[in-house]
């Protein structure tokens, strides 16, 4: 597994298909307390034309580093690795924290984005006055407590208790202080006013059920792009593995369809 000397972290990633395949480079990112597996069912499939990379972030997952405290910090070590691989132009595909990232990253080089894809994600975060003292509060109580609590929640009603129980341990080996870091980091992160210069062609896929991040705030950002397609699925916060095959769908047809 290669990695990447990145600032003082090791950045583990994967880089799979041909190189002459169809379409430019595939980029996934992934969110908070996640790992480059949450992509796996789209790597299978994708890594047969074309190529793709993902990446575990900084103290994620394969990855070791101390966690970062904005969101464009994220995005920075994502660009090296792009970077490093040479890749000129891309696809981003970002979920939750991801596309909070790759947003960042098409607004710092619109040039290099062909198409951009946010999975339960939005460009700004946003509280009522009791939602924001809950998430406050939570900061508070023990860091294996505050992890389970919020995966807990991610995901639909109806999802496998053993499925989450997995999630939730993996989620909770990720360091206290990445974590902690990466939550301040998502807490902060506003680019809603910029949305505009945004002209990439962008496909926003969210789930239904989602309560972390809720669809209606999604849809308000929808509005605020000039080139968006919205697709509402089936599924909680965790769509990638809630419902990989039909995610994997939208994004093949997206990213094959002709401008």
């Amino acid at each position: 597994m290669p990695q990447l000397e990145v600032d003082g972290a090791a950045l583990t990633y994967d880089d799979e298909g041909p190189r002459d395949g169809d379409g430019v480079p595939l980029v996934f990112i992934h969110g908070w307390t996640a790992n480059r597996h949450r992509w796996d069912h789209q790597m299978e499939h994708f890594a047969r034309k074309r190529r793709v990379v993902r990446l575990d972030l900084r103290g994620h997952g394969e990855s070791e580093g101390s966690g970062r405290r904005t969101v464009a910090e994220l995005a920075a070590d994502v660009l090296a690795v792009l970077d490093h691989l040479e890749l000129d132009r891309f696809v981003l595909v970002g979920h939750s924290m991801g596309g909070m990232i790759a947003q960042t990253l098409t607004l710092a080089h619109p040039e290099r984005v062909e198409r951009l894809v946010l999975v339960n994600s939005i460009s700004r975060m946003s509280y009522s006055r009791g939602r924001g003292l809950l998430m406050a509060v939570s900061t508070l109580v023990p860091f294996k407590l505050f992890v389970a609590a919020n995966i807990q929640r991610a995901f639909a009603p109806g999802y496998p208790r053993e499925k989450i129980r997995e999630y939730v341990r993996a989620s909770a080996d990720t360091p206290q202080e990445v974590v902690m870091t990466c939550y301040g980091a998502m807490r902060s992160f506003d680019v809603f006013d910029r949305l505009g210069e945004i002209d990439t062609p962008t496909l926003l896929v969210h789930g239904y059920h989602d309560i972390q991040l809720p669809v209606s705030q999604m849809l308000r950002m929808a509005k605020a792009y000039p080139d968006a397609v919205v697709r509402i699925v089936d599924a909680g916060h965790e769509l990638p593995v809630e419902k990989p095959e039909e995610l994997t769908t939208l994004l093949d047809r997206f990213v094959t369809a002709q401008p």
